[in-house]
């Protein structure tokens, strides 16, 4: 039994083009192997599904033929390729099966491409997308609380500035590929397990256009990019978390003559602090206070994380040991939810030092008191 693909990038078989690329960015940042903990067995597995499911034409023929990659061959574990006019009856050939159990998968997904453009599909163009780019971004805790906005410049493959991503010299123009007579494809002969088998193909002079460049340009040896520096500008919302990602589509490598450009994803580290501690919307913090300023229950003047001064009363009756809480004085709740996360104070109480006659009196009184 094959691999099920949709079950791999956990997305079921309607979903849209963007509900599969948004899992399957989940599941490349997950496992991604440079990541602590990371798998790439499964990082592979997810490209692989995504690689078919992303192309419409791949998708469409992983979808035509799904009973066939899912083990649902007919009874008696074979499947005829005279059923669909490939060497049996149906096109005046002998015919012959292949036993789904211990058939050779290496030539598969071809013979599918194969039959598929022969039933009216074009052959693909073989001009690559751009890598996607990952980068850290290092904020701090009040930036995290405010939001911030960065400049960031990325060494990657650029867009050519001299033929402006056509890989060629546009007065030149272009002339039809003598490989393939200006079809974009080409047919080939293949010894498969199967027997021979006539294929078609994009052109790999042209790469399935039919045109080639008169003048590939010399800056970029026909590709369309060279090497440089992207600049990116990238947003970060208030209450951020560290390990976030941030996805700025299309801002990533760029694609070959004129291709889709790669994603560029952006991992948040917020840094520790020295005064605070976070717990996703909820911060953590210490205060000293005077042991005559917890029994009167007097107030106390602190600052939040945003730097706003705010008071406070120490409770009658608080427990010194326990946190206070106060309300709304955390981080903003990331995304749609609104509002700020709690802070809670621990107290350390401070003591004098030393003792008058007058202060001990007074003590040794308030001692028969509790």
């Amino acid at each position: 039994m094959s691999k099920d693909y949709y079950k791999i990038l956990g997305v079921s078989r309607g979903a849209s083009d963007e509900e599969i690329k948004k899992a399957f960015r989940r599941l490349a940042h997950q496992h991604h192997p440079d990541k602590s903990g990371g798998n790439e067995a499964k990082f592979k597995e997810a490209n692989e599904a995504y690689q078919v499911l992303s192309n419409k034409e791949k998708r469409a023929q992983y979808d035509r033929f799904g009973a066939v990659f899912e083990g649902g061959a007919p009874p008696g574990g074979g499947f005829n390729w005279g059923d669909v006019g490939f060497g049996g009856p149906a096109s005046g050939g002998s015919g012959f099966q292949w036993n789904m159990n211990t058939g050779d998968f290496g030539d598969f997904g071809d013979i599918f491409e194969s039959i598929f453009e022969q039933f009216g599909g074009r052959p693909r163009e073989t001009y690559r997308r751009g890598s996607d780019i990952e980068t850290r971004e290092e904020l701090t805790l009040e930036e995290a609380f405010r939001g911030v906005r960065r400049t960031l410049h990325l060494k990657t493959k650029v867009v050519c500035g001299a033929c402006h991503a056509l890989g060629y010299d546009k007065a030149k123009g272009q002339k039809t590929c003598v490989t393939c007579g200006g079809q974009g494809k080409v047919r080939e002969e293949r010894r498969t397990f199967f027997g021979n088998f006539s294929q078609v193909k994009a052109c790999p002079t042209c790469r399935g256009r039919g045109q080639v460049a008169v003048s590939p340009c010399k800056s970029c040896n026909g590709t369309g990019r060279v090497m440089g520096v992207r600049t990116a500008e990238v947003t970060f919302a208030p209450g951020v978390e560290d390990g976030q990602v941030v996805n700025l589509s299309g801002v990533g490598e760029a694609g070959e003559s004129g291709a889709e450009a790669g994603d560029l994803y952006v991992v948040v580290r917020v840094k520790p602090h020295l005064k605070f501690e976070r717990h996703k919307a909820d911060l953590y913090t210490e205060s000293d206070i005077k042991i005559t300023d917890a029994l009167l229950g007097r107030t106390v003047r602190l600052k939040d994380i945003g730097g706003e001064e705010f008071s406070v009363s120490i409770p009658a009756g608080f427990n010194i040991r326990e946190r206070l809480r106060v309300p709304g004085r955390g981080m903003p709740r990331f995304g749609a939810l609104g509002g700020r996360g709690d802070l809670y104070i621990s107290f350390n109480l401070k003591t004098p030092k030393h003792l008058s006659a007058k202060a001990k009196k007074l003590l040794e009184e308030l001692e028969g008191e509790v």
